[in-house]
């Protein structure tokens, strides 16, 4: 009797590598059309390249990473795989475009424990409209398929991006002053920031998917993609000296607008001055959130902040609203009332 062991291959382990290669050729076209004049290769290279040129006198590169956090495990239970990408890239490219950066390119991370190529392509077709949406280049990335590592059906996603801004634009709120106003621009929900709170109150109520909010369901709601800022804000930028940005993320109002204030300043928010969507009313109650918890956790409608001198905030919110995207004045900056800081009426 033969005492050789049966052969193994690394399919046998688990891994199909003809599938990873049609996942290459199905998303080829897709990354295409994210191709800027300044990308150098295609896909396949082991180092993606990118040709700065001479386009900035005294260039500042700025880069961000990120991930969707826990809203993947929603659209996983959904089936809904085909804008998840687009949360990923606006996750990366809104932090760096704070700083006035433009987003140059950007770089995708893809693991699961069984690769499945209809899934895996939904979701990087995705990342690849949120490129095409913000202007930046889908230059390269890495599909990993780790047997044993996810349950079955189970990915995660991680993003990088890179951006540049001229060192003299460069964004940083030393200018703020005591009486600059901040303006507020529209989220499209709860982006991709405080899924782990929204899982459980979902879940309490019994996973009511299509409950109507509004004209939205729940389910839609919770999975819409996240506003990409980077287009709108840029074309501002060209327009009026911004002092000051501010990405609505994990911490909420709270805890990030604050972040670009300087230490001797606090702001002072009205939170009757927007119109807060249905899903946040929704979810407060439902859950029996504290408003104090809510503006913590949430960006409760405002996804994204800027500061500027008041003059200059009506000419602001009327460029927004003229590019797609609802604005409003929700506070103003002040001196710092002792150690709290941040004060929401």
């Amino acid at each position: 009797m033969s005492t050789h062991p049966e052969p193994l291959s690394y399919r046998a382990a688990g891994v199909d590598i003809d599938a990873g290669n049609e996942v290459v050729e199905r998303i080829k076209p897709l990354v295409k059309r994210t191709f800027r004049p300044e990308v150098m290769a295609g896909l396949g290279g082991f180092g993606a390249l990118f040709e700065l040129g001479g386009r900035y006198r005294e260039p500042v590169l700025v880069s961000g990473t990120d991930g969707v956090g826990t809203k993947l495990k929603l659209a996983q239970m959904l089936g809904r795989h085909d804008s998840i990408g687009i949360d990923l890239v606006g996750m990366c490219v809104n932090d760096v475009l704070v700083q006035g950066a433009e987003p140059l390119f950007f770089l995708d991370y893809f693991a699961t424990g069984k690769l499945d190529v209809a899934t895996t392509v939904a979701v990087i077709g995705g990342i690849a409209r949120g490129c095409e949406l913000a202007g930046c280049a889908l230059i390269g990335g890495e599909t990993a398929e780790m047997p044993d590592m996810y349950p079955p059906g189970e990915y995660d996603l991680a993003g990088f991006t890179v951006g540049a801004v001229e060192k003299s634009a460069l964004i940083d709120g030393s200018q703020i002053e005591a009486g600059d106003v901040i303006v507020g621009i529209a989220s499209s929900g709860a982006h991709s920031n405080g899924y782990s709170l929204i899982r459980k109150i979902v879940a309490r109520a019994g996973n009511p998917w299509d409950l109507d909010l509004g004209g939205v369901s729940l389910a839609d709601a919770l999975l819409a993609p996240t506003t990409l800022y980077v287009k709108p804000i840029l074309t501002l930028l060209k327009q009026l000296p911004v002092r000051g940005m501010a990405h609505i993320t994990g911490g909420g109002l709270k805890e990030n607008i604050i972040r670009v204030v300087p230490a001797a300043l606090g702001i002072a928010l009205d939170g009757s001055a927007w119109k807060r969507p249905a899903l946040f009313d929704w979810l407060q109650r439902e859950g029996n959130v504290a408003r104090e918890e809510m503006l913590r956790t949430f960006n409760c409608g405002i996804g994204y902040t800027l500061i500027l001198r008041r003059d200059q905030a009506g000419h602001a919110i009327d460029v927004l609203e003229g590019l797609g995207l609802p604005a409003w004045t929700i506070g103003v900056v002040e001196a710092a009332r002792g150690d709290e800081r941040v004060h929401i009426a």
